[in-house]
């Protein structure tokens, strides 16, 4: 299982509040992956993922939501939104 570190994030609008992330990557590692490609690796335990942001780790967790599965980051056992804080990726 590898940890993965995600350094940006795409949404359909980037400053829509209720829009979600589409995609999660990390461009110096030449990877960017589906929302949901994201979370069947972190179901399947094949894959951790988590952010680096002001040197805080923010673990990468799987939320069920009204609208289905998304992703969210979790640190200091406090869910955040360190992953809406990311840039965008190309």
């Amino acid at each position: 299982m590898a940890d993965v570190l995600v350094t940006g994030i795409n949404k359909k609008d980037r400053n829509s509040t209720h829009e979600g992330i589409t995609h999660l990557g990390n461009p110096s590692a030449n990877w960017k992956w589906p929302r949901a490609a994201v979370i069947a690796s972190i179901e399947n335990n094949t894959n951790t993922f988590f952010t680096n942001v002001n040197g805080n780790r923010g673990d990468i967790r799987v939320i069920d939501g009204p609208n289905g599965p998304y992703v969210r980051t979790i640190a200091d056992g406090k869910l955040n939104d360190n992953l809406l804080s990311l840039p965008e990726l190309p």
